[in-house]
């Protein structure tokens, strides 16, 4: 759901093929705007065909607002997971990036808020910076966070064996 969705209606239409063959489907998202497609939404689920997450970085909206500048609110993304859990979809959060020393202390305050509002499932992954992300993230975090840049850069390397990124499947997710 990329502000772009709203007025092209790219996955609207995407979710009507879906539909219309029983198609499974599974969505993740950090915009609202999902809630626009909960008509097709409900009748994929009817069948057990559709399952919606809702990525859920950080509940301090100071640092939200850092990580996913331009996004929705939490406030506003497990008002989404309540919404669709009513609906009758199921729906669970993604709890992700996961950076130590940022927001991993969260993680047990996001599981509980996203569980009252009818979250299902939930979904993790530690920060992976592979290929030229690492430096961009580097730059980011340097800026963003100079007094706690040497804990957080030295804490991703020891999750993926001293380096920030770790490509072997099954490894690189979880650190």
């Amino acid at each position: 759901y990329q502000p772009l969705e709203r007025k092209l209606e790219i996955t609207r239409g995407i979710l009507k093929v879906f539909a219309n063959y029983r198609h499974p489907v599974g969505i993740i998202t950090k915009n609202s705007l999902v809630l626009r497609d909960l008509d097709l939404l409900q009748d994929l689920a009817k069948d057990n065909l559709v399952h919606v997450y809702i990525s859920i970085t950080s509940l301090d909206e100071k640092l939200r607002r850092i990580m996913e500048p331009r996004t929705a609110s939490a406030l506003k993304r497990l008002q989404t997971v309540e919404a669709l859990a009513k609906a009758g979809i199921p729906v669970g959060i993604m709890n992700a990036p996961i950076i130590p020393g940022l927001n991993h202390h969260e993680i047990p305050e996001v599981l509980k808020a996203a569980a009252q509002c009818g979250a299902q499932t939930v979904g993790m992954t530690i920060v992976r910076l592979n290929g030229s992300i690492g430096k961009i993230f580097e730059d980011w975090l340097r800026k963003n966070f100079p007094d706690r840049f040497d804990k957080v850069w030295n804490q991703i390397s020891a999750m993926h064996g001293g380096h920030v990124n770790d490509s072997q499947f099954g490894r690189r997710m979880t650190g």
